[in-house]
C-alpha cells in the first residue's frame, strides 16, 4: 500500500530549546514534535523521576474512596477486587490484590466472563459476590458507566469504589465514589492514565492515610515501587500515550521488571523466551501482553490474576505456560478468520470505494474480534467493524483510522445497538442480527460525510530530515533518553535524500539486506517485509527509518531499521 511522507518542518524553536537544554539540533525537535516545548517540560521527559509524580488527592473522589477503603480494613469487611478481562485489568486487579496482602489484609478478586457477562459490572458478578462475600468492591479498568449494576450492587448491601479511565458518558451521575481522571470535574492534570494507573495512585493514597493512622509503626512501611512491574506491563498493553505519568511509571517499571522478584514476571519471561536482555516496552507489547490478553479471550482471565498474585514459582511457571498456549491458540483462530475473511473479499462488489468495511460470519470467536478488526483496517486503512452473528444477537468490534472517530458514529447510530461503548480507534457493541445490513449501510453513509479521499492513505509522520554522517554512535547513545517508545511518543523517524545503494539482497522470506552510502559514509540497512521493493546495486532512493544501534560480537555500529523507501526517479504523495 502506497504511503504518503508527511516530513515534519524544522521548528523555529528547536535552536533555543537546544540551547537551553544542552540538546543537539535534532533532540530538540524530537521533543517539539512531541509536544514538548518548554525547558521545564524537556527536563521531566528527559529525567522521568518517580518524585515528579503527581498527588492521587486531585483525582476527584479519590478522598472519599480511600475513607471507604479505610472503614472496610478496619472492620474486617471483605473487599473485592472487580476487574477487566485485558491485560490491563489483569494487571490493575493484581496490583490490589499483592498491596492488600502486603499490608495483611485478604482481598479476592472477581474477572467477569467475556461471553457471558460482557465489559464492566454485571448483574451476575454483583450478585454473585452479595451472595459469597458481600462488604466492599473495588473495581478496576471498569465501572463509571454502570450505573445500575452499581444500584443494584448498593440495594444488595454492598458498597462500591469505582476506579476508571473509560470515557465519561454524559449523562454521568456518581452513585458512589468514581475515580476516573477523564471526569469533567476532576483536577488531576494527565487524563490518560491507564486502569493499572489509577488503581497504582489509590494504592499510593491508601498508604498514606494509614501512615497518618499510625499502621506503619509497628513494621516496615509498604514499599509500592515493588509493583511497577505490573504498572508498566499494563499501561503498556493498553496502549495509553507514554508521556507524562505514564512515562515516568514504565520507564521505572521496565527497570524494575528486569530485576523483579516476582515469579509470574519471571514465568511470562521465561515462557516468553526473552533471555536475560534487558526489558523494553516491545517486549512487553508484543510478548507479555499477547499472553495475559489470551486469557480473557479465549477462557479465564482469572488465570493471568493468579499467575501475577503468586508467590509459588512452580504455580507461576505451570501459569505462565498455559498462557502462551492460549495465546498460539488465539492467533490459529484469528488466521483462520482473516482466511475467510480474504477469500470472501473478491467477491464482494465495489468493496475498493467503500469508506468502511463490515465483515460477519457465524461461529467467529468472540474473543478475537477486535484484533481481527485491526488488522484489517490497518491492512486496508478503513475504518473497520467485525461481527460475529447468531440466530438473535451480533456481537462485533471495530477498529479505525485517526481521520474518523468511530465511538462518535456508533453514538450517531445508537438506536441500532443494544448495547456499545469504546473511544476514538475502538469499539465494542451488541445488537441483532437483523439490524446488521443497516449498521453496515448507515456507517457507510456517516464516513462518507466526514472521510476525504487522502484521509485514506495512511501517512508516515517523519520527525526530521537528516544526513548518514549525522547519525553517530554518540548521537545514538544519546537518543537512549528518549526510551521508553510507544504511543505519543514513538521511535524516531527520519528521512533521508538520494542514498546511493551499493548493496542489495533479499533475506529469509520478505526482507530486504541494504548497504547504503551517502558521502564517504556507508550503513547497513534492513527493511522487514520490504522484499518487493529490492533495488539495484547503484540505483539512489529516499528512505524513510529509524535509527538503531546493532550490536554483534561486543562491536556496535549504527543500522537502519527501514519502513519506506522509493527509488528517486519514481514520484509519490507528500504532504
Amino acid at each position: 500500500m502506497i504511503q504518503r511522507w508527511k516530513i515534519t518542518s524544522p521548528s523555529p524553536y528547536a535552536s533555543r530549546l537546544a540551547r537551553d537544554a544542552g540538546l543537539s539540533l535534532l533532540e530538540a525537535q524530537f521533543l517539539i514534535n512531541r509536544g514538548i516545548v518548554t525547558l521545564s517540560d524537556a527536563r521531566s521527559f528527559l529525567s522521568p523521576k518517580l518524585s515528579r509524580l503527581t498527588d492521587p488527592t486531585l483525582l476527584k473522589d479519590i478522598d472519599s474512596a480511600v475513607r471507604w477503603i479505610i472503614r472496610a480494613i478496619e472492620t474486617q469487611d471483605n473487599i473485592t477486587i472487580y476487574g477487566d478481562y485485558d491485560a490491563d485489568g489483569i494487571t490493575a486487579t493484581a496490583l490490589l490484590v499483592n498491596f492488600f496482602a502486603d499490608l495483611g489484609v485478604p482481598a479476592s478478586f472477581y474477572i467477569p466472563n467475556r461471553f457471558s457477562e460482557g465489559y464492566g459490572l454485571s448483574a451476575e458478578g454483583v450478585t454473585k459476590i452479595a451472595q459469597h462475600r458481600g462488604g466492599l468492591i473495588i473495581t478496576v479498568d471498569c465501572g463509571t458507566s454502570d450505573r445500575d449494576e452499581i444500584a443494584l450492587a448498593q440495594s444488595l448491601g454492598l458498597k462500591v469504589v469505582v476506579t476508571d479511565h473509560h470515557q465519561v458518558p454524559e449523562d454521568f451521575a456518581p452513585l458512589c465514589p468514581v475515580v476516573n481522571p477523564h471526569r469533567p470535574d476532576s483536577a488531576f492534570p494527565f487524563p490518560h492514565l491507564a486502569g493499572v494507573g489509577i488503581a497504582f495512585f489509590l494504592a499510593v493514597a491508601v498508604r498514606a492515610a494509614l501512615r497518618e493512622k499510625g499502621w506503619f509503626k509497628t513494621g516496615q512501611e509498604i514499599d509500592l515501587r515493588h509493583y511497577l512491574d505490573l504498572v508498566a506491563l499494563g499501561t503498556v498493553a493498553d496502549m495509553v500515550p507514554l508521556l507524562d505519568q505514564n512515562r515516568i511509571v514504565v520507564k521505572a517499571g521496565l527497570q524494575r521488571m528486569d530485576g523483579s522478584m516476582s515469579p509470574g514476571i519471571q514465568a511470562l519471561r521465561q515462557a516468553a523466551g526473552m533471555g536475560s536482555s534487558p526489558i523494553t516496552s516491545d517486549d512487553v507489547a508484543f510478548k507479555l501482553a499477547p499472553r495475559l490478553n489470551a486469557s480473557g479471550r479465549l477462557a479465564d482471565a482469572g488465570i493471568g490474576v493468579t499467575a501475577l498474585t503468586t508467590d509459588q514459582p512452580l504455580l507461576a511457571s505451570e501459569l505462565a505456560e498455559r498462557l502462551s498456549a492460549m495465546n498460539s491458540e488465539r492467533q490459529d483462530i484469528e488466521r483462520t478468520i482473516i482466511e475467510q475473511i480474504e477469500a470472501e473479499i473478491p467477491s464482494m462488489p465495489g468493496l475498493e470505494e467503500r469508506r468502511t468495511l463490515v465483515f460477519s460470519g457465524r461461529g467467529w470467536h468472540k474473543g478475537v474480534l477486535g484484533i481481527v478488526a485491526s488488522k484489517m483496517a490497518e491492512k486496508y486503512y478503513r475504518p473497520t467493524l467485525v461481527l460475529d452473528v447468531e440466530d438473535v444477537w451480533a456481537t462485533g468490534s471495530g477498529r479505525s483510522i485517526p481521520a474518523f472517530n468511530i465511538y462518535s458514529a456508533l453514538t450517531r447510530l445508537q438506536h441500532v445497538f443494544k448495547r456499545f461503548g469504546g473511544h476514538h480507534h475502538a469499539v465494542g457493541f451488541t445488537l441483532e442480527a437483523s439490524q446488521v445490513d443497516l449498521l453496515r449501510e448507515q456507517l457507510e453513509s456517516l464516513a462518507r460525510e466526514t472521510l476525504r479521499d487522502h484521509d485514506m492513505i495512511p501517512y508516515l509522520k517523519i520527525d526530521a530530515e537528516i544526513s548518514l554522517p549525522e547519525l553517530t554512535l554518540k548521537a545514538m547513545r544519546r537518543l537512549t533518553a528518549f526510551h521508553p517508545f510507544g504511543p505519543g511518543n514513538p521511535e524516531p523517524l527520519l528521512f533521508a535524500r538520494a542514498l546511493e545503494v551499493i548493496h542489495s539482497r533479499v533475506v529469509g522470506d520478505d526482507h530486504l539486506k541494504l548497504k547504503v552510502r551517502e558521502g564517504n559514509c556507508v550503513m547497513e540497512a534492513i527493511g522487514f517485509n520490504l522484499a518487493d521493493k529490492a533495488l539495484q546495486e547503484g540505483e539512489t532512493v529516499d528512505m524513510v527509518f529509524t535509527p538503531e544501534i546493532n550490536e554483534w560480537q561486543g562491536y556496535e555500529r549504527v543500522q537502519l531499521k527501514v519502513v519506506d523507501l522509493e527509488r528517486t526517479d519514481r514520484v509519490r504523495p507528500t504532504s
